[in-house]
């Protein structure tokens, strides 16, 4: 397509919400004053051509600007670029255009809430005139005001911390993150422009022989990335147990483990979304403890060599370091993730091996302590999936394990919309995923989500334990 007509058509596709976006993202190159008589996208466009930032046959910054405000239609459509092929982009140092101060920035913006809002423009009332503080006033412009009166820059986020500490915890963390990983960038740079010319110029061969190199020598760019590209990615086994009748008839101490009704929204969610993943699903319901271990044992003998992973999701009632068949007999965590060692499955050496286990690893509650930060969720029909081993996972590399609960403790499940730890999991799945966020950042945001659920009979918390031996980031791209 013709560059003015492409430019064209994707402003036509682009609404005020998306261009107030990408006017921010761009207050680097186009400072807020200039940035006044901008009412649309062509303009924009118009400007950034101006500033050599949008030219025929280099339309990267316009991609990456499409990347972030998440118009992955517009991107994919009109320049032919995958999501994927913008976060390896991306994930090569340097090579963003946007400042990664400007892209959390604008990360805040997209998670606070109406009430939260609010809470930022009281909180900034006697910094900032009442008369600028609208009610109609956006995130975003709020932060181009703080800028404007030096309260806020990217060696200067002090304000902006407090008050994301009084709003929502979770907005600080992510500045936090944000100012380790810029330090890690700068020391990363830093050490690059440290070297000696001749290691530069070998660093330029390097790189110009991986170009020159057919499509086939590409793993070599994404050495810390995990291999995702085949379809199916592998194989996702969801175990799902509910009927206990046979424990609590067999087993005097096992008389009162309750069938675990609610199990199948789990089993449902799941196997929606890791087949959104391109994962083939296969599901096993009401299995007894040695039927665990044969289904695990026949994946272990298939050949996983045309595969990139292996996901297996246990749903049942347990206790530490184990989990209950529906006979009530105990099959050790361990013992079931150690099936899938290089030694013992080489197919999937050094792919990585997930493990989701929801079950209980105990009867204790866990006991909230307040957060005056925000109110918590009520709930108060809950169900437990209760009635050892050191460690979990084997030693060794590639493994991860999603735990529902920490040690010792219960966790919940709803009887009616299925557990708190799987239902939070797969949302954050389908909503994180097609932005490029690896497993670990996603299961951490899972943890918060969890943790800030209540059990207000029993006044308990629960919090997710993810435990891991992956070597390289984790990634599930959508394409």
């Amino acid at each position: 397509m013709d560059f003015h007509s492409c430019l064209y058509d994707i402003a036509e596709e682009l609404g005020s919400e998306d261009l107030a976006a990408l006017k921010f993202l761009c207050l680097d190159y186009i400072p807020h004053k200039k940035q006044e008589t901008i009412k649309d996208a062509l303009v924009l466009f118009q400007r950034l051509q101006e500033k050599g930032m949008l030219e025929d046959g280099n339309l990267s910054f316009l991609k990456e600007l499409l990347f972030l405000i998440s118009r992955w239609d517009l991107l994919i459509n009109s320049l032919n670029c995958t999501r994927e092929e913008m976060v390896r982009e991306l994930q090569v140092l340097g090579k963003a255009q946007v400042s990664a101060y400007r892209v959390t920035l604008f990360k805040l913006s997209e998670e606070v809430s109406e009430s939260e809002l609010r809470s930022f423009k009281f909180l900034l009332n006697n910094e900032i005139p009442r008369c600028k503080l609208e009610d109609d006033l956006s995130l975003l412009e709020i932060f181009i005001e703080m800028e404007k009166r030096i309260m806020l820059a990217e060696n200067n986020l002090e304000i902006l911390k407090s008050i994301c500490g009084q709003v929502n915890r979770s907005l600080l963390w992510k500045i936090e993150d944000y100012e380790r990983s810029s330090t890690e960038r700068r020391m990363s740079l830093e050490g690059r422009e440290e070297l000696p010319v001749s290691d530069l110029d070998e660093m330029c061969l390097n790189m110009q022989e991986i170009c020159d190199s057919p499509r086939e020598q590409e793993p070599r760019i994404s050495d810390k990335v995990y291999q995702m590209k085949n379809k199916p990615r592998g194989y996702c086994l969801i175990i799902n147990n509910n009927d206990f009748s046979k424990a609590r008839e067999d087993i005097p101490h096992l008389r009162n483990m309750k069938d675990r009704k609610g199990t199948d929204c789990d089993k449902e969610a799941l196997s929606e979304t890791f087949k959104e993943l391109h994962f083939e699903i296969v599901s096993y319901d009401d299995c007894p403890a040695n039927e665990i271990h044969e289904i695990l044992g026949a994946y272990q003998s298939i050949n996983h060599k045309d595969k990139d992973c292996f996901i297996c999701c246990i749903l049942s009632h347990g206790d530490k370091g184990i989990i209950y068949g529906t006979d009530g007999k105990e099959a050790s965590i361990y013992d079931l993730t150690s099936y899938f060692t290089g030694s013992k499955c080489p197919s999937l050496a050094g792919k990585p091996k997930i493990f989701f286990i929801q079950a209980c690893q105990g009867n204790n509650f866990q006991k909230g302590v307040p957060d005056e930060s925000g109110l918590e969720q009520q709930h108060s029909t809950l169900e437990v999936d209760s009635s050892s081993h050191k460690n979990y996972i084997p030693d060794e590399a590639d493994f991860l394990l999603g735990m529902a609960t920490v040690k010792n403790c219960v966790s919940y499940r709803d009887p009616v919309n299925g557990t708190w730890y799987i239902q939070s999991l797969c949302q954050s799945l389908r909503e994180r995923c097609p932005q490029g966020d690896d497993i670990l950042s996603i299961l951490t945001g899972v943890n918060y989500d969890v943790s800030n659920k209540d059990d207000r009979r029993n006044k308990g918390k629960q919090m997710p334990q993810p435990t891991f031996t992956l070597r390289k980031k984790l990634f599930f791209p959508l394409n």
